[in-house]
């Protein structure tokens, strides 16, 4: 229909090149016209789905009440509606669909609009208590609004303050609509993810035949498709078109006299009244009120021990969210202060996920950082806090108010300082930047990094600086990157690293990051010089930095050389389209054959899944000593789609100092202790560091008193995806499209080094429960549809590590496997009609198996996992 229409357009546009005459009405004379809407609603991407098709028939009068004498392109015209009715076409009969009669009696109802040389200026009712209706009749006025002046100007109707672009012929108008230009009021929000967020493509087009000034028919469509970037099937396509036609003209009242409009609605009969053309945002319907107290009942008996991965709770999650945010803030509190304790922590996920003055209020008077037995639980509220995809100012205020008051735990301020760069980063993407609160927030994140004594300290306020990614804080992370060294200089780097490459590619940048490598004015250590070339090497390559980048690797251990040429030409292999020429008289680069057997040290990606929409890739980077020590393992598993790039997750394993504790030949520990640690980047955001020993005295303590069990590392409820919005369409119908996806994650870490068997092994196990839903609704006063879908599933990865510390180099094996997972998917049409008290509901759905398997690395790694194993069998057996 829109292909036709846009043909339309252009045949007429090469018919004439003048100008068409300034639609208006003649005095005296009554118009009539057919009007129809026809609306299509349907499941995106979802054929087997039936749609909803819905028509609105009626017969418009309108007539000159007034020309102003001076200007008589200015007029105020009187429209009313007649013979309104509603057709279903959803099925292969068409059905007449009943109207009441209080509804009928506010479609009949006049309706004044101030028409000037095409634009509508003004709007005047009679006060209808019905705001649907009064939505509709703006969208039909608005249908009236073409001005015969080409070009772009800005526009006011129905559905908002938008740019739209006219085009005129002789006896023709058309106009395109820039629905992303619209102003309208504030409603929704999205998220802070854009590739788990919302794909909106939007067209809106329409013209006016003219026979003269007579306007004799008027057509608007419009097309909007929603779908998610996660799954592109839960999404909605909404199609709508208006149009009039003229019927007949006929003597009609004359015109009313007056010199001024308020005089001309003075001596009407009925009282009508300035209202607004463009609609607003009407109210959402309240959660179920009782639902809080029933939580209260059942969760003791329901809930007694939580899983957070699995699909039941992340179910109970959402809808617990979704309840807090209408619930009252003693109710909040309450519910805070009588949960059992495994569920206080659910509970505080949910509070922050809703976001509502009365749940943040009642978080706020519940935690007390002075208390150290809350000290999970203050853990818990800050990395919720962190995870949120929209957070509010009024978050972030709760949030520095805490870190602002007494805290018995230093793990807990180090955690608030390291998430507070989380927030502001959210609020600087949602445009929120410049919020007084926002640069009270940044100001103080500087200032303290500024304050900062000690290593420790400065490495939170950097790691700080990470989460918020701000490019305003490039400056200050050159300054810490460059004037130091050792752990302070290699964190500053990990924070330019979280930066996007077209920002770190400018000369500022990489000239620090040169002078780092090449020791210019100081020595650093060989961690930072590793990091300063992998931080080059993920920028925009010239071939001087290439060139920079070679010199460079011949001061280096064969071990890091590798690391680095590994990176290089993984980098080239993903962007094998580059026109960059590698130079010929250079050793390193040219010869990557033969340094590549020297070493261990790799970096290796593999796909982990891949769908229509979005493609995920697992990720390995190893490093190892000169003695075949493993000294740093980072497994990744990034999110591609729709040219957005996410590092769903990211654990970085360090150890410094253990070749002369394990006995190696050679030290390659630059004076450091015997240091094991873990980081780890969630959802783009950097937790904080874990230290599992610091020294022989810490490891061997730890050993003897270890209990087996794994490390926590991340354990609860998020909204991963929650985004709300309001579509007002040209016809003066409202759409409401809503998705939300709740996530349940459990990841635990084990480090366990087994001295008397000269053996290391880590474990890294992520299971989570994803569920997705997705609804969107149009909603009158005669009849409501509502579309309705949901998938969900539940897996579990892991990925385990085995080394043997006897032998050099040491052998080292690296396994990861995925679980089953279990999938459904349901799709809902929903269409009643209130008069007739008829409700019709069309629900399909399907489930399946991913089944699990296990993911290659690269040939050395299997035939050295073969081997560690037959040597464990046989062990065993012995």
């Amino acid at each position: 229909m829109a292909g036709s229409l846009l043909l339309l357009i252009v045949c007429c546009l090469t018919l004439d090149t003048s100008f068409s005459e300034v639609p208006s009405f003649e005095p005296n004379t009554s118009y009539e016209y057919h009007y129809t809407v026809d609306t299509f609603v349907a499941h995106y991407g979802q054929s087997a789905m039936p749609a909803s098709r819905l028509q609105m028939r009626a017969t418009i009068e309108t007539s000159l009440l007034w020309r102003n004498k001076a200007q008589p392109h200015e007029q105020l015209v009187r429209l009313q509606v007649k013979d309104f009715t509603l057709h279903n076409k959803s099925s292969d009969v068409t059905e007449y669909a009943a109207i009441n009669a209080e509804m009928r009696s506010c479609l009949d109802a006049p309706i004044i609009y101030h028409w000037s040389s095409g634009k509508v200026l003004g709007l005047y009712s009679t006060g209808e208590n019905d705001s649907l209706i009064l939505d509709i009749k703006r969208g039909l006025v608005s249908l009236f609004q073409f001005q015969p002046l080409s070009g772009t100007h800005l526009e006011e109707d129905v559905s908002g303050r938008c740019q739209v672009t006219y085009n005129t012929s002789k006896d023709f108008i058309s106009k395109t609509k820039d629905v992303n230009s619209c102003i309208t009021s504030q409603f929704g929000y999205g998220s802070d993810y854009k590739a788990l967020g919302v794909s909106w493509k939007s067209a809106t087009m329409g013209y006016m035949s003219l026979n003269g000034s007579t306007c004799l028919k008027v057509v608007s469509e419009e097309n909007h498709n929603l779908s998610a970037s996660l799954r592109s099937k839960l999404g909605v396509q909404v199609t709508s078109r208006q149009q009039i036609e003229l019927i007949s003209s006929k003597p009609g009242s004359p015109k009313i006299q007056g010199e001024s409009i308020v005089q001309v609605l003075g001596q009407l009969q009925e009282k009508f009244h300035r209202t607004e053309l463009i609609s607003h945002p009407r109210e959402r319907p309240a959660g179920n009120q009782t639902l809080l107290k029933r939580y209260q009942e059942t969760a003791k008996r329901k809930m007694k021990k939580l899983v957070f991965s699995k699909l039941s709770t992340v179910r109970y999650f959402r809808n617990a969210v979704h309840t807090l945010r209408y619930a009252k803030k003693m109710e909040v509190l309450q519910l805070l202060k009588t949960a059992s304790s495994e569920l206080v922590p659910f509970f505080i996920d949910a509070a922050v996920a809703a976001q509502s003055p009365a749940a943040l209020g009642a978080l706020s008077d519940f935690l007390d950082f002075s208390k150290k037995k809350q000290t999970r639980l203050q853990e818990k509220f800050l990395y919720s806090a962190a995870f949120t995809p929209h957070p509010t100012t009024e978050l972030l205020n709760l949030v520095l108010r805490k870190l602002k008051g007494k805290i018995s735990e230093p793990a807990v301020m180090e955690t608030g300082i390291i998430i507070t760069g989380a927030i502001v980063g959210k609020l600087c993407r949602m445009d929120l930047c410049e919020d007084e609160d926002v640069e009270l927030a940044k100001a103080t994140l500087l200032e303290g990094l500024n304050n900062a004594e000690d290593e420790t300290e400065m490495k939170l306020y950097l790691l700080s600086l990470k989460n918020a990614q701000l490019p305003e804080t490039l400056p200050a992370l050159l300054q810490y990157a460059a004037e130091h060294t050792g752990a302070v200089c290699s964190t500053a780097l990990s924070a330019l690293q979280a930066f996007p490459a077209e920002i770190l590619s400018t000369e500022e940048v990489k000239d620090t990051l040169k002078q780092i490598l090449h020791q210019t004015h100081e020595d650093y250590d060989k961690r930072s010089r590793i990091m300063a070339a992998e931080t080059l090497l993920s920028v925009d390559l010239s071939m001087e930095d290439l060139n920079s980048i070679s010199t460079a690797l011949e001061n280096m251990d064969k071990e890091s050389a590798k690391s680095l040429l590994s990176k290089l030409h993984h980098k080239l292999r993903l962007h094998h389209g580059t026109t960059m020429k590698i130079p010929l008289n250079n050793t390193y680069l040219n010869d990557f054959q033969k340094i590549t057997q020297a070493g261990r040290s790799t970096v290796f990606s593999g796909v982990l899944s891949a769908t229509n929409e979005t493609v995920s890739t697992y990720g390995l980077d190893l490093l190892f000593s000169e003695a075949g020590l493993l000294k740093r393992s980072i497994s990744d598993i990034t999110l591609y789609n729709d040219n957005h790039q996410f590092k769903a997750m990211q654990v970085f394993f360090e150890a410094q100092g253990l070749e002369a504790l394990m006995g190696a030949e050679e030290a390659d520990s630059e004076g450091e202790d015997a240091t094991v640690g873990m980081s780890a980047v969630l959802l783009g955001i950097q937790l904080r560091p874990v230290v599992f020993f610091s020294g022989y005295m810490d490891l061997v303590s730890k050993v003897f008193s270890s209990s087996g069990e794994p490390t926590n590392v991340v354990r609860g409820n998020i909204l991963l995806v929650d985004y709300l919005q309001w579509l007002p369409l040209q016809s003066g119908l409202q759409v409401y499209v809503q998705y939300q996806g709740a996530l349940g994650l459990d990841i635990t870490s084990k480090v366990d080094i087994r001295i008397w068997d000269q053996q290391a092994e880590t474990n890294i196990d992520t299971k989570a429960g994803l569920v997705l839903d997705f609804m969107a609704e149009v909603h009158t006063s005669f009849f409501h549809v509502s579309m309705k879908a949901a998938t969900d599933a539940e897996t579990s990865v892991h990925l385990d590590s085995i080394l043997q510390v006897t032998g050099s180099p040491m052998p080292m094996c690296l396994e990861l496997r995925q679980d089953n997972m279990p999938y459904r998917e349901t799709f809902i049409l929903t269409e009643t009609f209130p008069a007739s008290n008829t409700t019709q509901t069309v629900r399909k759905g399907r489930t399946s198996t991913l089944w699990g398997r296990d993911f290659p690395f690269h040939k050395a790694n299997s035939e050295m996992c073969r081997t560690l194993k037959d040597a464990e069998d046989i062990s065993t057996l012995l």
